[in-house]
């Protein structure tokens, strides 16, 4: 056990586990130690009352002693009352001051008992606060860590892991690492201090007694550590199928729309019973284990107490043993046997944190696949001149390609509409400018700027982005179209709302830009939610915006207003479009046609329709219909 703690073995490889985690307290310096001085003066305090009750029994018992041989003394011959006071060992004067020390002896130690009860209680109540204000401390610095790293780790990273995993780690593996630290460490470190405080004074209180016990705790560490190797890869299993139990609740609370659409709720909860049972299973294999041990250690620990019964019984007849002193003893042998019991809680607590800190430091010690590079430069203000030059794409550095050798040129103020079937890459290349993802082959250039050679935030910060999956937060309509600009005043933000073709829905609210609009934006339609998302990316007033389907979830008439206010506010500004629709391709000055990630056709909406016979049927198939829809629109309202 002490091994596992020194070393910080945990399931997350070449991690420091609980020793890191430990490492945390030091940012608190001598904050961190007060809960270890308050302890040492409570186990003081605690170990000082044996010895007290063990004088205060001899001196009770010398004193019933005088008291019953004082009056027979008297009545006794000269001879005989020699005899006896050297059988006593003491003078007649001994035997009446020890009457009168018991009684002196008895109020003192009365008294004594009472100051190092209430001394023992503050020091515990004080010890049990600061260690608890510690270990908050640690699981917000955790907590704050693991957020800031997600938050930092590519797309690729989220690609690869659960939602529910993760938030696993951020709250119930932070809990148990909390726990450890506010409390098993310190239980830990109380039964050293208590044992080996325990150990010197019953050697000198009673040195062949104390060697009895000795040989009695090589066994019990020794069961110790078997636990502890036994216990650590299922507290490894535990936490994993907690994360699984957790990612099945995250993915049905964000899918319940979908689950009760498609009346699925029997088939769910039974994929829930399934995996609640098996946390359940794994929970009672380890219930088990520590049921076992605990039933082991008492019987250790009854076997020592009946052998310190029999050899101190020895020395009681013998006469080379007091009561007191017998007494102290026995009471030490319970501070004694008192910590080793409470090793089973301790070794449950650091089991499952050196897992937990395992798993927490798995994220913290990742390395993002899109990062700054040293010597990065911050880009200056764009005038967005975009350049692809033979870019290749594979997800997680392999497999095939899912972009091949494309290269484009888009100047300043020009709008580049990307068409093709689902699959053909459009995606990846609004997702490669920002960086959200690096090119695998070739390079992406920003006026000159290769993107990777660029501070992230000065690249993010000047592109306007609005994703085909609308995100919005909790919080007010305002909040969210100012979610990027948090200081923009309500002005600029009914702006960009009208621009946006969303002032007018939003003032039917009865709150109007104050209406609180839902976890993800649930009370919204959504039409609205996407015109927010709009009107959020102009706020930014970007040289470089990019729409990705933008226009997917509005109707003719909402899309003919808003493509007549994005046809001005993109005037002057470089604008990246998956297109959808036709309006979205009438008015582009380059269309690129993609065909399972190479660029099959570049040019205008007329010449591409006469060269490109790819282009022709995407038209024909996907884009004519909405084409008569679009211009009765617009005609009507121009009228």
């Amino acid at each position: 056990m002490f091994k596992m703690l020194r070393h910080g073995r945990s399931a997350g490889p070449g991690n420091g586990g609980l020793k890191r985690v430990i490492n945390y307290l030091t940012r608190y310096k001598y904050l961190a130690l007060l809960p270890y001085v308050f302890l040492l003066l409570a186990t003081v305090s605690q170990l000082a009352v044996p010895r007290l009750i063990g004088t205060l029994i001899d001196a009770m018992t010398s004193g019933v002693v005088a008291q019953t041989l004082t009056p027979r003394l008297d009545r006794l011959s000269p001879e005989a009352v020699t005899v006896i006071l050297a059988e006593v060992g003491k003078t007649r004067e001994e035997l009446l001051a020890g009457q009168a020390d018991a009684r002196e002896a008895l109020v003192t130690a009365g008294l004594t008992v009472v100051i190092l009860a209430v001394a023992r209680g503050i020091f515990a109540f004080l010890q049990v606060f600061t260690a608890e204000r510690n270990s908050q401390s640690v699981a917000f610095d955790l907590r704050n860590d693991l957020f800031a790293k997600i938050q930092r780790l590519s797309f690729s990273y989220h690609d690869r892991n659960r939602t529910g995993q993760l938030m696993v780690r951020a709250t119930d593996d932070v809990e148990k690492v909390r726990l450890f630290i506010g409390q098993g460490l310190l239980f830990l470190v109380q039964a050293l201090i208590l044992i080996g405080g325990t150990l010197i004074l019953l050697l000198t209180t009673n040195v062949s007694l104390a060697l009895v016990v000795l040989s009695i705790l090589p066994v019990t560490l020794v069961l110790f550590m078997v636990f502890g190797m036994l216990s650590q890869p299922l507290f490894t299993k535990v936490q994993t199928k907690l994360s699984t139990l957790n990612t099945l609740l995250q993915e049905n609370l964000a899918g319940i729309r979908v689950i009760k659409a498609f009346a699925r709720e029997p088939s769910e909860q039974i994929k829930f019973n399934q995996a609640a049972e098996a946390v359940m299973v794994q929970q009672l294999t380890v219930a088990r284990l520590f049921t076992l041990l605990f039933p082991v250690i008492f019987l250790v620990a009854n076997l020592g107490q009946a052998a310190v019964l029999y050899f101190g019984g020895r020395q009681i007849i013998g006469g080379t043993l007091t009561l007191g002193e017998w007494q102290e003893f026995s009471l030490y042998l319970i501070y004694l046997f008192l910590p080793l019991a409470q090793f089973g809680i301790i070794i449950t607590q650091m089991g499952q944190a050196s897992v937990s800190a395992g798993r927490i430091f798995e994220i913290l010690d990742v390395k993002s696949d899109i990062t700054d590079k040293p010597g990065a430069v911050t880009l200056p203000p764009l005038q967005g001149h975009v350049v692809f030059d033979q870019v290749s794409f594979r997800y997680f550095n392999s497999g095939d390609p899912v972009l091949r050798n494309v290269s484009f040129e888009v100047e300043p103020g020009q709008t580049l509409a990307l068409l093709g079937a689902t699959g053909s890459g459009k995606s990846t290349i609004i997702n490669l400018l920002p960086r959200f993802y690096d090119a695998s082959e070739g390079s992406i250039r920003l006026d000159g700027y290769d993107v990777r050679e660029v501070r992230l935030d000065s690249l993010r910060s000047q592109i306007g982005i609005v994703l085909q999956e609308t995100t919005l937060f909790s919080g007010t309509i305002r909040d969210n179209i100012a979610f990027g600009k948090p200081e923009a005043s309500l002005h600029e933000v009914i702006e960009v709302a009208q621009a946006a073709d969303a002032h007018e829905f939003i003032m039917s609210f009865p709150l109007g830009y104050d209406t609180p609009v839902g976890e993800r934006g649930s009370t919204l339609s959504g039409g609205q939610k996407q015109r927010l998302a709009i009107a959020r990316a102009l706020l930014l007033n970007p040289r470089l915006l990019i729409l990705d389907d933008s226009t997917s979830s509005v109707d003719l008439a909402t899309e003919a207003k808003i493509q007549r206010a994005l046809d001005r506010l993109m005037q002057g500004r470089t604008s990246l479009v998956i297109a959808q629709r036709i309006s979205t391709v009438l008015n582009a000055d380059q269309i690129l046609v993609l065909d399972k990630g190479e660029v099959a056709a570049r040019g205008r909406h007329a010449e591409l329709l006469e060269n490109s016979p790819i282009y022709a049927e995407i038209y024909n198939s996907q884009l004519v219909d909405d084409a008569a829809g679009v211009t009765a629109e617009i005609q009507a309202a121009t009228v």
